[in-house]
């Protein structure tokens, strides 16, 4: 989590054009939809025009665009062209989904590309690629159904580069979708990152951080197992989870009470109605879930069924840890992890309430 006080201090840093903080943060312009480094020479923002990212991955899902003069996906000083030809490829037609041949027009070996993305940005150029496909698509979610509605007019079997990002996000596209069987989804921004909340009109199904690994897979499987088309929009479940988490991440907030329900094998349930047991402020080894649930061998399984959880927070899998006190994972990240750990435990200390 960024504090106010980080911020300011990023902000401070940007001012100044600090070296010592290059890969420590990027910062996104709303004012121009670009994010650019510490020490890019453009003309600075205002501050309430900044939004500070602990990565370029965090800020493509944000919707930005990476900066021309300061080149955030280049290391200071030593650009590559590898880096800087695919770059501009993506931002001349950044809806495309990239394929061997488009590789082979530029003239790249695709395996290359990969190496020099992972080795210098922690993403591959197609991670690349597909995060900033996906923050297009969700700033079209934020922005609401009409916009989607009229970007997508032309029908589905069109050349629409944004209703096949928006495809690949809900598993269907909107001009295909009947009003049978609907569920909704919204951006939810958090002080940790945006989520993401797919609901209908009675229940939440769906509650993750957008940059979750495999999250396209996630809604792919709701969408089939509900046999619902997924669109953008708001349900009262969605307005109920959004005011919830900022209760939650203000210290105001200890349970949840938005209505939801969950989809799993009757072991995954088991597991997941354990955790709902698991005080805030509180933690578990996978070993002691094991236990509870009557399965004290198999604390893999365990492990398994809290990867599937799909309402991150509400079903608090971040409060399992392994039984030597180390983190273990977590689907949001570890850095997640250890934030809402601390968050939640300093909330029962009554730290956030004096």
């Amino acid at each position: 989590m960024l504090t106010d006080k980080t911020k300011k201090k990023y902000y401070d840093a940007l001012i100044e054009k600090n070296p010592d903080y290059e890969g420590v943060f990027f910062v996104g312009v709303t004012t121009t939809g670009v994010f650019c480094r510490p020490t890019c020479p453009a003309r600075k923002p205002k501050y309430e025009n900044c939004e500070f990212f602990e990565n370029a991955q965090q800020a493509l899902l944000a919707s930005f665009r990476p900066c021309k003069r300061c080149q955030p996906l280049s290391h200071p000083n030593n650009i590559s062209e590898l880096v800087r030809v695919l770059v501009e490829a993506v931002e001349a037609n950044p809806e495309k989904r990239w394929k061997d041949r488009d590789f082979e027009e530029l003239s790249v070996d695709a395996s290359t590309a990969r190496r020099h993305f992972k080795k210098r940005f922690g993403m591959t150029f197609v991670e690349y690629a597909r995060a900033r496909r996906m923050g297009l698509a969700m700033k079209q979610i934020r922005e609401g159904d009409a916009v989607i509605d009229a970007q997508l007019s032309a029908g589905y079997e069109s050349s629409s580069g944004f209703r096949d990002a928006f495809s690949r996000i809900m598993g269907a596209a909107p001009t295909r979708m009947g009003e049978d069987s609907l569920l909704k989804a919204s951006w939810i921004d958090t002080q940790l990152g945006p989520m993401i909340a797919i609901a209908d009109e009675e229940k939440l199904f769906l509650l993750e951080f957008v940059e979750r690994r495999g999250l396209e897979r996630e809604i792919e499987r709701l969408r089939i197992k509900m046999k619902s088309a997924i669109i953008p929009g708001l349900t009262e479940p969605i307005r109920s989870i959004e005011r919830e988490l900022a209760l939650y991440f203000s210290g105001e907030l200890l349970e949840f009470s938005t209505p939801f329900t969950v989809l799993g094998t009757p072991f995954q349930r088991r597991v997941w109605e354990e955790l709902q047991r698991i005080p805030s402020g509180e933690t578990r080894s996978y070993r002691d879930l094991a236990i509870a649930v009557g399965n004290p061998t198999g604390y893999r399984a365990v492990a398994q069924a809290n990867g599937a959880n799909q309402l991150a927070l509400i079903i608090p899998c971040h409060r399992v840890i392994n039984a030597n006190g180390e983190l273990g994972g977590y689907g949001g990240g570890v850095s997640r992890k250890r934030w809402l750990l601390e968050l939640e435990r300093q909330n029962c200390d009554g730290d956030l309430f004096s």
